[in-house]
C-alpha cells in the first residue's frame, strides 16, 4: 500500500468520524424534532459515506478486489436517508409536532 492511499484512508476517517460526531451531538443537543432531524441526516450520512469510501479505497489498494459492498451500501445509506427523513417530517407536520420559538419557518402554515 502506497504512502499516499495511507494518508488518505487516515483522512477519511477522520473525517467520517468528525462530521458523525457532529451528527449524533446535533442529534443530542438541539433543542426540537425538526433540528434534530438535520444531525442523523446529513452530517451522519456524510460521515458514514466518508468511513465507507475510505473502506473501498483500503480494500483496493490491498489487492483485495473492490469492495461492492461498500459501494452498495453507500450508495442505499445516500438514497434512503433523506427519504426517509422527509418522511419523519411530513408524519411530524402532519401530527402537529410543536418547534421551539428559535426554529425559523413554517411551510405547514402558508
Amino acid at each position: 500500500m502506497s504512502l499516499f492511499s495511507e494518508y488518505l484512508i487516515s483522512g477519511l476517517l477522520l473525517i467520517g468520524g468528525a462530521f458523525t460526531l457532529i451528527g449524533a451531538l446535533g442529534l443530542a443537543r438541539l433543542p426540537d424534532f425538526f433540528t434534530r432531524l438535520h444531525g442523523p441526516t446529513k452530517a451522519t450520512t456524510l460521515g458514514v459515506g466518508a468511513i465507507m469510501l475510505s473502506s473501498v479505497i483500503y480494500f483496493s489498494s490491498t489487492d483485495q478486489g473492490l469492495g461492492i459492498s461498500e459501494i452498495l451500501i453507500t450508495v442505499f445509506l445516500f438514497l434512503t436517508a433523506p427519504v426517509s427523513a422527509n418522511m419523519l417530517a411530513k408524519a411530524a407536520m402532519h401530527l402537529g409536532v410543536r418547534t421551539t420559538d428559535s426554529t425559523e419557518g413554517n411551510p405547514w402554515e402558508q
